[in-house]
């Protein structure tokens, strides 16, 4: 007869002593902290003879640190438009673009990522012709404008 009031109370002891428990703990894990802002960036990459997109191009993203330095690097290829998108980078910081497509010249630059949605044009020229010293350049200075170091 007692036996069965005595085990509802041993239940509902247990449970209360569990209750409390969950509570405590809540205060002592980590408190959620919500992941920064991030910016929407469009390329396109484009011919710069006739303006006709370059599709398959490899156009690498790379965040860089406070120092300049490169903290990792995404890459993706353009489709068939010549464009390709992302939405990972984090607004406010540098970003160096990169840009890689067989038979033009590699592109880079740096820009800030400072507005929630950017879009860059970017115009690739065919390779020119190497520099050689064999051969006459009408910009250089002749020898006899050259003054000996002092």
């Amino acid at each position: 007869m007692f036996r069965m009031p005595v085990r509802i109370l041993a239940v509902l002891a247990l449970a209360a002593v569990c209750l409390h428990a969950q509570d405590s703990d809540s205060k002592r894990g980590r408190k959620y902290k919500s992941p920064p802002a991030t910016s929407k960036i469009e390329v396109t990459v484009l011919r710069s003879t006739t303006g006709k997109p370059i599709e398959n191009a490899s156009v690498i993203f790379h965040e860089l640190d406070e120092n300049g330095k490169d903290a990792g690097n995404m890459e993706l290829k353009t489709n068939e438009d010549g464009k390709t998108v992302i939405d990972v980078i984090e607004t406010g910081k540098t970003m160096r673009l990169q840009i890689i497509a067989k038979g033009f010249q590699t592109y880079g630059n740096d820009y800030k990522i400072d507005k929630s949605q950017m879009a860059f044009e970017i115009r690739m020229k065919r390779p020119g012709e190497q520099y050689s010293t064999y051969k006459p350049h009408p910009d250089d200075p002749k020898p006899d404008d050259q003054k000996p170091p002092q």
